[in-house]
């Protein structure tokens, strides 16, 4: 498995979030095949690397509101 760093990509929050400390989730999507995801309260705990085709199935479901179901 290969290091990826990602301490110079842009990090974009969702706007679902709020500022009084609640679920917080950025994600980095200038990657040319993987789109990154991370807490934004702790983002020194890394990333979960999500798969360019992956995320947008699920980024699809989820204005669906389905989720759980991949296009």
């Amino acid at each position: 498995m290969r290091a990826i760093d990602l301490s110079t990509v842009s990090w974009r929050r969702s706007s679902y979030s709020n500022s009084s400390g609640g679920n917080c989730v950025e994600v980095a999507p200038n990657l040319p095949s993987l789109v990154p995801v991370r807490d934004s309260k702790d983002p020194a705990r890394g990333a979960l690397l999500f798969a360019a085709p992956a995320w947008a199935a699920f980024l699809d479901g989820v204005r669906r509101e389905e989720p759980g179901r991949a296009a």
